[in-house]
Formats: structure tokens, C-alpha cells, sequence
């Protein structure tokens, strides 16, 4: 990005007015001889960026694209059980870029987060940026790169309309998922923490962990979590998005969907999907008010993902 570009452009600049305002620091610490000496029979090696897991693809002739999924759902071409994997699964189908799909979690992830994508590599020798993973934040760039980016609206309100699902969805996904006792029981604890260990001790830690950080992240938007208005600002953005859809197939009454489509099909497709095993449905019910956005999931699942024939 052209702003990533300037702040590195700055920072060098910065470094290099430090050290030539400041040439009596450079000369005070000087490294002494025997320790010039010592560095110069045993010089310092700089080793190679760590490599990706063992289970990556060494041949590189596919797009591989690493998500929270089973092993069986990659096989079939399934979704993600994760609304950030899904949301980038589902628009790289929608620009029509041919990848496959690999089970994979935040620790085994070079950027520490999922999802990232293993480009293609078609040259014999590819060179270093080439084979680099590409973390979610530069997904949509890269994928206008390739020229197959869906059509975008110009609407200006887009962010604000983005904001509802990105923030009151978002936020009461979060506490119906890990802190609603019987859906963490049920869903989170059989897709998150149980793959993870066989044992007690682990899967505890990882429990306690997921769910301090949902209440972390809830904590940060209010001195105290209300479930009542979360619950009631996320039927209040499903109310404004419905509006917004209206009898369209597709948000901003586009001929295909966009990421604006991914967004919101990341989490209603979730929410709708038995497979997932919801106990409280609260959530749910505030969505399946909505005809038109539980179409809208229906046509995206059917024509993406072949599914609901």
C-alpha cells in the first residue's frame, strides 16, 4: 500500500537524521578492539526467514488459500466454519480465482492469523517476495493484480453500511459463539479447542483463553457487556441491511456480488447453518426475520459452494 510505502520511506529517513545528529553517541560506543576482533574470526550469520509448515505445497502450482476448516470440508469444497476465513473464501470465488483450501490455525500461520494465501509460483527459480504469504489485509490488492476484482459500489455510505457488520454483528457473534454457555460447549469447543489437544489441561487453557479474549475485545466498546443490547443492536443492523438489499439479488443492486456480499454472507450463512449446531439461537432468530438476507445467503451457498441442491 502507498501509505505502508511512505511510513517505511519516513522511518529510514528518520534512522539516518539520528545518526548524523548524533556522531559523539556513535564514537562513545564504539566496540572496542578484542571485541572487533572476536566478531571478526566469528562473524554474525543472519539466517533465512522461518520456513512454512511442513503440510505447505511444494510445488506451488495452485493457489492455496489456509483457513479454519475440516479436512473433510476442504475436500469437498465446503466453507469455513469462520467468518474471517469465509468472508475471503467466499469473495475469491466470486472473482472467480482458482485456489484450493487447507485446514490450518493462527499458530501454525507465518502471519500469526488466517487467513493467508500461498500464491502460485509458475517460475523455476521464484524469487523471495513471489513465495511470501499473503495475510487478509492485502487479499482484495492481490486479487485485483490477477484482474479479476468483482465490481465495487461507489456508494458513500459504504463504509458506515460496513461498520454493521463489522461492529454489532460482529460483536454479537463474539458473545453468542464464546460466551453463551451452551453454543461454547457445543460449537466452539468442537471446532476450536478439541482438534487442538487430546489433553484436559490444554483444551482448559485454550477454553479460558478464547473466551477472556471475546470479552477482551467486547469489554473495549462498553464498561459492561449488556446482552440484551448486543442481541438488540445486531437485529437492528440485520433490520438496516435488509433495507438496504431491499428485492435486490445483491447488495447496491450489483449483477454479482462483491465484498460487501462476502461480509455479510460470512456470518448469515453461519448462523443459518444446521451443520453448526446452535443451542442459543437468538441471534438467529433476529436474522430469519429477514427473508431477503436469508435469500441472499441461500443464493451465494448454492451458486459458490453447491450447496442447498
Amino acid at each position: 500500500m502507498p501509505q505502508d510505502d511512505k511510513d517505511s520511506h519516513d522511518n529510514r529517513a528518520e534512522y539516518v537524521s539520528q545518526q548524523s545528529a548524533y556522531p559523539s553517541v556513535r564514537s562513545f560506543f564504539k566496540v572496542p578492539g578484542p571485541v572487533r576482533q572476536l566478531f571478526d574470526k566469528f562473524p554474525l550469520i543472519t539466517y533465512p526467514p522461518n520456513q512454512l509448515p511442513q503440510r505447505s505445497p511444494r510445488d506451488r502450482e495452485n493457489h492455496t488459500l489456509y483457513i479454519f476448516i475440516t479436512q473433510s470440508e476442504a475436500n469437498n469444497g465446503d466453507t469455513s466454519f469462520n467468518p474471517s476465513c469465509l468472508k475471503w473464501q467466499a469473495y475469491l470465488k466470486f472473482a472467480r480465482v482458482q485456489f484450493r483450501t487447507v485446514p490450518s490455525t493462527n499458530h501454525s500461520s507465518p502471519t500469526g492469523a488466517l487467513p493467508f494465501l500461498l500464491a502460485s509460483v509458475s517460475d523455476v527459480i521464484p524469487s523471495q517476495e513471489a513465495t511470501l504469504p499473503i495475510p487478509s489485509n492485502r487479499l482484495q490488492k492481490w486479487i485485483s493484480e490477477q484482474g479479476a476484482t468483482p465490481e465495487e459500489p461507489s456508494d458513500i455510505r459504504y463504509d458506515a453500511y460496513l461498520s454493521l457488520i463489522d461492529h454489532r454483528i460482529r460483536r454479537a457473534w463474539l458473545y453468542a459463539l464464546y460466551l453463551e454457555p451452551r453454543n461454547f460447549t457445543a460449537v466452539a469447543r468442537r471446532l476450536y479447542v478439541q482438534p487442538c489437544s487430546s489433553s484436559s489441561l490444554v483444551s482448559a487453557t485454550i477454553a479460558y483463553q478464547l473466551r477472556a479474549a471475546a470479552e477482551a475485545e467486547l469489554l473495549k466498546h462498553s464498561v459492561l457487556i449488556d446482552i440484551d443490547d448486543l442481541y438488540s443492536e445486531a437485529d437492528n443492523a440485520f433490520d438496516a441491511l435488509s433495507t438496504i438489499l431491499g428485492e435486490n439479488t445483491f447488495f447496491f443492486n450489483n449483477e454479482n456480488p462483491g465484498l460487501f456480499d462476502a461480509s455479510i454472507f460470512a456470518y448469515t450463512h453461519l448462523l443459518l447453518d444446521e451443520g453448526m449446531g446452535w443451542k442459543e439461537t437468538k441471534l438467529i432468530k433476529g436474522l430469519k426475520k429477514h427473508k431477503n438476507l436469508v435469500q441472499h445467503r441461500q443464493k451465494i451457498y448454492k451458486t459458490y459452494f453447491g450447496g442447498l441442491k
